[in-house]
């Protein structure tokens, strides 16, 4: 049987075509990111759909046989983001992403110890979930919010694109605060503070069941023989657990993508929101997990990639052929990728990163190897917050754009003391998960195998005892962070946007 796994990122949408466990073809198109003000980001839902678009199109060209045999279609997609539809089903304005730290102040509401947010969400209220983004609109936007008949999460949106049917699986779900994670339905009392009851939401399903079929003009635009099946599927960090197996209480993955993912699954709802883990619902039926989350991991070397006028893979290799580094081993400097705030632990969208400890001397391949080393520390941070709510994670598989690189996971092994797995297809891990829970809704199988183990990074010793003493410096750079003022120009703005509604 052949499934197609749709993917949905920040940075790009990805498509895959897989044939059982095979896969034959992946198709990319790139996205950008809008930031009217600091602090703000957004993406217009129209520009996912071209991108969809692309895709498809491009597996139509070169790969029209096995895309004419799909029998199923899985979507992956970013979490936490805001599209809000009119009566008519027009995207009312730009949807505000899972990174947007806006709403920072609307937080406050939710936490009300009336609501028992966390008891039922298992989560503290953070500007980058989607409850707090709605009561921004209502006060900042009154006259979009006023007009809202509908609020989806970005792959929601999608589905509906492609089939005509309004419905969310439980993981992506999981993130919006609006869900009794424990009981996996929508919970009124969160809904009624943001001025919502379950009309404005999707309906609830299990990310392996069918939710509706392929629209007839979509059928007949890329040549499907028959009106694929759409499944469930997953917010991106469940789909990435279904693509490398981790279905399994004790499981675990890092995901090196544009953010940074720890993962760990559970048996049950296992709330630990005092440290800023995460405990949301699994795609997979009867099953949890929790997860430490960073906001910009990969896309920490993106970003100095951009700076510095130079691509991220002659970064790296620049980084591989030094030899001249300081007596402790590492960097001349520090980094810390608070770029778009931080989650876990710190729960901080106002935390914003740099580099510290500059000199004359220190050149760029220092600040590259600095990048490098900050996200595996903020990893660390993930780990031991994890730990602090009882879940040890003993040895984990890799998946993300940023796992493609040996001497970057060789550093988060040794920094993490914990051997580390890459496996086949992980790069596409994401499309592959959604695949896959694609195939389990076509014919009702049970197939999420662990992929093949090509390469482990085993913690070297000497390495991982300097990087405890240097970890333990690093820490500190939190709260010097934090306490320093910020110029007024790069707080995060609470004006409303001037674009017009889509």
């Amino acid at each position: 049987m052949i499934t197609l796994g749709i993917d949905l990122g920040t940075s790009g949408v990805k498509a895959l075509l897989l044939e059982d466990e095979r896969q034959v073809a992946v198709a990319s198109a790139p996205l950008t990111i809008s930031r009217p003000h600091p602090g703000w980001s957004e993406q217009d839902p129209a520009d996912w759909w071209r991108a969809t678009c692309d895709c498809l199109d491009a597996l139509k060209a070169e790969h029209p046989r096995a895309l004419a045999a799909v029998r199923a279609i899985g979507l992956s997609g970013q979490m936490h983001g805001a599209t809000l539809l009119g009566a008519d089903d027009a995207v009312l304005r730009p949807c505000i992403l899972w990174n947007d730290g806006r709403s920072e102040a609307q937080c406050a509401e939710l936490e009300r110890p009336e609501l028992q947010l966390r008891q039922r969400a298992g989560n503290p209220a953070m500007p980058g979930f989607t409850a707090p983004k709605l009561l921004w609109v209502r006060q900042h936007e009154p006259e979009v919010y006023a007009r809202v008949a509908r609020v989806l999460l970005p792959k929601a949106w999608l589905r509906w694109q492609l089939c005509g049917e309004y419905a969310e699986d439980m993981s992506d779900a999981s993130g919006t605060l609006w869900l009794d994670v424990g009981a996996r339905a929508w919970s009124a009392p969160l809904l009624a503070a943001c001025g919502l009851d379950e009309r404005h939401m999707p309906r609830l399903v299990e990310g392996t069941v069918p939710t509706g079929r392929l629209r007839a003009e979509w059928v007949a635009r890329w040549g499907f023989e028959q009106a694929p099946v759409l499944a469930g599927g997953a917010g991106d960090n469940a789909a990435g657990a279904v693509g490398v197996g981790a279905v399994t209480p004790g499981d675990a993955f890092l995901s090196l993508g544009t953010s940074g993912v720890l993962w760990a699954t559970t048996a049950g709802f296992a709330p630990a929101p005092d440290r800023g883990v995460h405990a949301f619902c699994h795609a997979v039926p009867g099953t949890w997990h929790q997860m430490g989350v960073m906001l910009s991991a990969a896309a920490s070397l993106s970003w100095w990639a951009g700076v510095s006028a130079c691509s991220e893979a002659d970064l790296l290799r620049e980084v591989e052929a030094d030899t001249n580094m300081n007596s402790a081993g590492e960097g001349a400097c520090w980094f810390a990728p608070y770029l778009s705030g931080e989650r876990t632990p710190h729960n901080d969208a106002l935390l914003r990163g740099g580099f510290v400890h500059l000199s004359a001397s220190t050149r760029r391949v220092d600040m590259t190897r600095a990048v490098l080393t900050g996200v595996a520390y903020a990893f660390r941070d993930m780990r031991d917050a994890l730990a602090a709510a009882g879940t040890r994670i003993t040895e984990a598989d890799l998946i993300g754009g940023g796992a493609r690189s040996d001497l970057w996971n060789q550093t988060l092994a040794d920094v993490l003391g914990l051997p580390l797995h890459q496996v086949a297809g992980s790069q596409h891990g994401c499309a592959l998960g959604a695949a896959r829970l694609a195939r389990v809704a076509a014919d009702g199988g049970r197939l999420f195998s662990k992929p093949p183990r090509q390469r482990s990074y085993l913690p070297d010793g000497h390495a991982a005892h300097r990087h405890d003493g240097a970890f333990e410096q690093w820490q500190q750079l939190y709260g010097r962070l934090r306490q320093l003022p910020a110029p007024a120009s790069a707080l995060p703005s609470s004006l409303p946007t001037t674009t017009e509604p889509a």
